[in-house]
């Protein structure tokens, strides 16, 4: 009977929360179409969702933070056309100077973050209310009331998810010193969105903790100092600058024989084949790849790939990336209530069985998802 009862209240709390989600873009979107009434909110892809032509980094700190971002923004130049938001970790009801101490070393404009702000390119915004979340929609900032109590929240997860969602591959993650975990989701939604991700490495952090956490995804594309970031972060946007500009070409001639030939390296290194998957999908990560590495052809990148194991098993990850969350795409879970249930459970009795096979469940959120919905349709029939 416990267990029933804690089964019934995880999944109240996780539709909760995507009811919330959901009415917190509505609302979101309704603000910002008020504010800009001849805007017109277009459907593009993830990589496009953003009119914006430069990057974004979110970047996330505790413990140690003051020296990591000062480290950082003293070796960053004033005009690396990149936007920063720095979400520190800072206490409620503590006074913050953060925006004072980041000023003494750089010369780029230091702001704090204010609600319907336009983020721009060579400025650095500081997030200071410590009792706010923060998100971005079109470019702008958005503060929000949390929900979940102090403790239990994990704000640069959050910022990130929106930065994904709404800058695509324009999104960069950093991870700096700090204790905890903060951030590895986070850093997740960004990698599944095309975006690039930099974690300080463990010998120079104070504080290993959320480092260490974002290290262990595996999906981490620079692990260095912070000092030695900057260089490495204005070589890879002036890299996808010069990729945009060249714009898209067709897959069929970006030199299928390179493909092919990466295709079978993968097969031989992970006994994986992918030469039947989605062409497009196979180039915009290889792609990816090549702008972290500075590579600019792919016959090149073929080579690199033959000379460094390594980054074979890097790309075999970044191909088997997946987006997923509990109850995604919710208009399936409503016919698998409404339609489906009714026609499984039919004539069962409570000693019969049924088994459900569940393929393609990423990291098991539809799985669970699927056991919520069967769980809830017995207890009501």
């Amino acid at each position: 009977m416990k267990r029933k009862k804690s089964w019934e209240k995880r999944k109240r709390k996780l539709v909760l929360r995507r009811n919330r989600l959901v009415i917190l873009k509505k609302s979101l979107l309704k603000r910002f179409n008020q504010k800009n009434p001849d805007t017109k909110t277009k459907t593009a892809s993830r990589s496009k969702k953003s009119d914006n032509s430069f990057h974004i980094a979110g970047m996330r700190a505790s413990a140690g933070a003051l020296e990591g971002f000062e480290q950082f923004f003293r070796n960053m130049p004033s005009d690396s056309g990149i936007a920063f938001i720095l979400v520190p970790h800072l206490a409620p009801t503590h006074k913050s100077i953060m925006v004072e101490l980041i000023k003494r070393c750089t010369k780029m404009e230091v702001v704090e973050a204010k609600d319907g702000l336009p983020v721009e390119p060579n400025c650095i915004y500081v997030i200071i209310p410590p009792n706010n979340d923060l998100a971005i929609l079109h470019g702008r900032l958005q503060l929000i009331e949390p929900v979940a109590p102090r403790g239990q929240r994990h704000p640069i997860d959050y910022f990130l998810r929106a930065l994904a969602e709404d800058q695509g591959e324009r999104a960069i993650c950093i991870i700096l010193s700090g204790a905890g975990t903060d951030g590895t989701i986070g850093l997740k939604a960004v990698k599944c969105n095309g975006g690039m991700v930099m974690v300080q490495d463990l010998a120079s952090a104070k504080y290993e903790g959320m480092p260490r956490s974002a290290i262990d995804t595996g999906m981490v594309d620079y692990i260095l100092p912070p000092d030695k970031m900057p260089d490495l972060l204005i070589g890879y946007v002036k890299y996808c600058q010069v990729r945009d500009a060249k714009g898209d070409a067709d897959v069929a001639q970006k030199i299928p024989d390179s493909l092919q030939k990466i295709f079978i390296l993968l097969r031989s290194h992970t006994g994986y084949d992918f030469s039947l998957y989605k062409k497009n999908t196979i180039m915009r990560r290889i792609e990816r790849r090549m702008s972290v590495q500075q590579i600019d052809k792919i016959s090149d990148y073929v080579r690199f790939l033959q000379a460094n194991r390594s980054e074979l098993d890097v790309l075999f990850k970044e191909l088997l990336i997946g987006v997923t969350n509990f109850f995604r795409d919710g208009e399936a879970f409503d016919v698998l209530k409404t339609k489906i249930c009714p026609h499984l459970f039919k004539g069962k009795s409570a000693d019969d069985s049924i088994r459900i096979w569940v393929v393609g469940c990423s990291t098991g959120e539809e799985a669970y998802s699927i056991a919520m919905i069967l769980t809830e349709y017995m207890r009501e029939k």
